[in-house]
């Protein structure tokens, strides 16, 4: 077996070849392979030494230390010198640059051993140090656009938690960066996609392909699965149901068009969406334009009974208020966890927060019937401060809520909804009645009932497709099913009028 000085080794015969250092060397640039530390350790075994790969001020970044003079190290990554070999007590030493003059130092390659260098030796070691040099560019790039990315997703998301606290001017003036004209809309629709977690950043990505800058996308910061949209045009719903079409376990739930100040109405619409696009074909839906019941109440005494019940948060600073009230929005829709981690605070405020409209209002957010009538009255301030009541309200006494909810078509719409389940043999509405009476609990439920929890659990689970409303998750769909059990009825109303 001989050497050449190219590098070849030639073994078995005529027709037999290893592969050359140069072929290994430049087989570290596969995709598979570009790992530097891989590439330090090749050289090492390659030149039967040892080497390690320093950075610009002489940290190590790969390989094993050999024993420099931090003045040496210095020269040649200042690019005094281009490279330097020296001998000391019987080990040989060579130091090479790793980078043009003209560029910033990448770092310093070194390799030690107790050979002089012959040619391939040398060779090896110069056209490693430029293998390593393309890597170690190519991971900077990386990481700068990996940071990049980092930064784009934090200002979506920070342009989300605007939107959701009502803050469009500020959303916008973020927004206006890096998508210019992207909210300049009042309105919007909001969807939620839901996939596994795992797949997650790759849906994330599809998304922004798929809207093509046109909506802004966000992972979402409370439920590791889902993937926001929120969408200021019409043309991005339906690419985004062609891309859940695409996947066999990705779901999308969608809201009517909104007021961009309405994003978090929006959002917990897309949610209760969602939890139907379960059971549809396609894996889609949107939130139904049904009936509500504020809809059914008389809107100049809803109004009335609204202010005068937050009547206490109108001594608030402004922005004080704002933010309260945007808290609290979310604290009664979603958990403390989820609210907080949309609103980008810790739960500890979301607490507080909510803690401190229970004593403003002077009232326990514990109970569904005050939790249901607190959500009424924060939507109808959001939602028709600026509409002309269609009727007065009654100026001979303060309107209270036991009056919003005596109307005749209150009261037909409830019988109607809560009608449903008397199909089911095994009285669901009464389970129902005591769980909404538990504060939401089935162990309390299940212990007025004198059954297993997990019985209380399925019934409710049962009647949600009956209902077309979310019930085990808080939210807007609960506080439906409570006011409808408040007007026929089956629960007392909670004393909470507000001040006189």
């Amino acid at each position: 077996m001989a050497g050449r000085e190219d590098g070849a080794v030639m073994a078995g015969g005529p027709e037999s070849r290893r592969t050359t250092w140069a072929e290994e060397l430049l087989g570290q640039l596969r995709p598979a392979g570009r790992d530097v530390r891989k590439v330090v350790t090749w050289l090492a075994e390659a030149v039967h030494g040892t080497t390690c790969l320093l950075d610009g001020t002489g940290a190590l970044l790969a390989g094993q230390p050999v024993p420099l003079a931090e003045e040496l190290v210095a020269d040649v990554a200042a690019g005094r010198f281009a490279s330097a070999a020296l001998e000391d007590k019987g080990r040989h030493l060579r130091v090479v640059r790793v980078g043009s003059p003209q560029s910033p130092p990448a770092g310093v390659l070194a390799v030690s051993r107790s050979a002089p260098f012959d040619r391939q030796a040398a060779d090896m070691l110069t056209h490693t140090a430029g293998v390593v040099e393309l890597l170690l560019r190519a991971h900077e790039r990386s990481e700068a656009g990996r940071r990049l990315q980092e930064a784009t997703s934090a200002l979506r998301l920070a342009v989300l938690q605007l939107l959701m606290v009502e803050d469009t001017v500020s959303a916008r003036r973020v927004a206006a960066g890096l998508w210019p004209g992207l909210l300049d809309t009042d309105t919007a629709h909001v969807y939620v996609l839901e996939t596994h977690p795992d797949e997650r950043e790759r849906l994330t990505t599809e998304c922004l392909d798929a809207t093509g800058g046109h909506a802004l996308v966000v992972r979402c910061p409370a439920v590791d699965g889902h993937v926001i949209v929120v969408a200021p045009t019409e043309a991005v719903g339906p690419a985004l149901r062609s891309l859940v079409g695409e996947r066999p376990r990705a779901f999308l739930g969608g809201s009517p068009r909104h007021n961009l100040a309405r994003t978090a109405t929006a959002y917990g619409q897309a949610v209760s969406a969602l939890a139907l696009a379960r059971f549809r074909p396609d894996g889609t839906a949107v939130y139904a334009e049904r009936t509500h019941p504020e809809r059914l109440m008389a809107p100049g005494a809803l109004r009335a009974w609204s202010d005068r019940l937050l009547r206490p948060l109108d001594a608030l600073p402004h922005h004080t208020r704002a933010e309260l009230v945007a808290t609290a929005r979310l604290g009664l829709e979603f958990t403390a966890v989820s609210a907080a981690r949309i609103l980008g605070v810790s739960r500890n405020t979301v607490r507080a927060r909510m803690e401190r409209l229970e004593r403003l209002l002077r009232t326990d957010f514990s109970h569904l019937t005050v939790r249901a009538a607190v959500h009424l009255a924060l939507n109808t301030q959001a939602g028709l401060h600026d509409e002309p009541a269609a009727d007065p309200a009654p100026q001979d006494r303060a309107v209270r809520l036991a009056d919003l909810l005596t109307g005749p078509a209150l009261r037909t719409w409830a019988h109607e909804l809560l009608g449903r389940l008397a199909a089911d043999t095994r009285d669901v509405r009464a389970t129902l009645r005591a769980w909404i009476a538990a504060g939401g609990n089935a162990e309390r439920a299940a212990r007025l009932l004198g059954v297993h929890a997990q019985t209380v659990r399925e019934h409710i689970r049962g009647v949600e497709p009956v209902l077309e409303r979310r019930l085990l998750d808080t939210g807007s769909d609960l506080y439906e099913v409570v006011l409808a059990h408040l007007a026929v009825g089956d629960l007392q109303p909670p004393a909470l009028d507000g001040p006189a």
